[in-house]
Parts: structure tokens; sequence; C-alpha cells
């Protein structure tokens, strides 16, 4: 994928926010999963941490067919968008309790536009790549009624970040957007369901060499053209 120019604005037109908790596995637990455990237990974690291609440094996830690898390498949810959760749900939400690496504040996380890039401290560069789909290993971990469908249905889903550029990260490092692209289309919208115009966008800007698509967001594409995804034929 060629390198994107970034959006023709001046550096402090673009929003600018702030990494408010580093998280990472605190310890395994047990789970009624296939693979017995899960890595979701994400704590806070003090001093700047070493980040590569597949995460930070000492984290681990146990389910490494749905859950890591370069696409999903940092999760990242929004102290905003966790207050909403904390007024429905009556409870504290403290930073890594959705599993979250990154607590955000000032930035738009689930209203991040696929493939928006972000510099994160002095280092880092990620790119927004799909939101989080929540699963069953969640919803045990929560104990919420019917937490899979409200978590999909609330539109918050936090977004998965692939590390464009590697460094290390700490609390406290001011997060920038460096390059947003132009199909407007946001990871809670591709959750939600896109309009076969949000689609089209979202090819058009692939095809521009502006952004990639992955994983659940290129499966929603699909869905809103009523595609084959292995072959990419429109059925009728």
């Amino acid at each position: 994928m060629p390198e994107p120019a970034t959006t023709p604005s001046r550096d402090d037109q673009l929003p600018s926010g702030l990494l408010l908790a580093l998280c990472r596995l605190h310890a395994l637990k047990p789970d009624a999963s296939t693979v017995g455990i899960t890595g979701i237990d994400k704590r806070p974690v003090a001093g700047r941490i070493p980040l590569h291609s597949m995460g930070l440094r000492a984290d681990l996830q146990a389910d490494r067919k749905n859950h890591g690898g370069e696409l999903k390498a940092l999760y990242a949810y929004a102290q905003e968008d966790a207050a909403a959760w904390a007024d429905e749900l009556r409870r504290d939400i403290p930073p890594g309790l959705f599993g979250e690496n990154l607590r955000t504040t000032g930035v738009q996380v689930s209203g991040a536009l696929v493939g928006e890039r972000w510099q994160v401290g002095p280092e880092v560069v990620v790119e927004v790549t799909m939101p989080r789909i929540p699963c069953a290993t969640f919803a045990r971990h929560m104990d919420e009624p019917r937490w899979v469908k409200r978590f999909l249905q609330k539109g918050l889903p936090g977004t998965y970040l692939k590390v464009v550029t590697a460094g290390s990260l700490a609390a406290g490092d001011g997060i920038r957007v460096l390059f947003r692209p132009g199909h407007g289309v946001s990871v809670a919208e591709s959750s939600l369901g896109l309009t076969p115009e949000q689609a089209q966008a979202l090819l058009a800007s692939e095809a521009a060499g502006e952004i990639t698509l992955h994983g659940n967001v290129r499966k929603a594409v699909h869905r809103a053209l009523n595609r084959d995804p292995a072959r990419g034929r429109v059925h009728a």
C-alpha cells in the first residue's frame, strides 16, 4: 500500500488527544471457550513500554485465531465512550476493563475513520483498521445481560490499530491525527452496517491508494453490496 498523503490541513486543525492509560495483560483467566483461557484481563502499567508490529511487549492474546496479529496489534477505547457505558451500567469502567491497550481522551476512537493514522507519543504511528466485534468471551468477562447485542447496538466499538511505526508508549503521551482519508466512514458505522454508498466510498478510497480494507470492514462492504466475499461477485 502506498503511503497516503497527509490531509491538506494545518497541524493545529487536526484533533489532538491524550493517552490516559496504557494497558497490557495482567493475568490469563479461565474461560469457557475452546481455548480455555483468555487474555482479556488488561490493567494499566507504568513506564514506557516498547511496541512492535504485534503489539506491546509482554502483552498476550490467548485466542490468536480471533485476536491479536498485525491488524489488531492494539485495541483503543475512548474515556468518553467508557463514561457513556459507566452511566448506563452504573458501574466503573476503569482502563483495561474492555480489554483495551489504549484508554484515550480528546480524540475520536469509535468515530475514527477507517484508515485514519495517529501519532502517539514521540515515535509511534498507528493506523485504524477495524472495529471490535464483541464475542462470548467479552460477555463472560463483563457479566452483563445480553452484552454482545448491547455492545454492538451501542455503536461505540472502539478500534483496532495496526502499528505503522514502532517505538514505545507511556501514559501521558499525546495523540495527534496525522491523516484522515476522504471517504468519511467511521469504524462505528462499519460495525453497525454500511449503506451501499458508504461501501462504494470505501472501495473508491482503497482503489485510490488511500487505505486498505481489512477483516470485518471488508466483510461489511461485501454485505452492503451483496457480494460473495470469496469471489467478489455481486449476487442477483
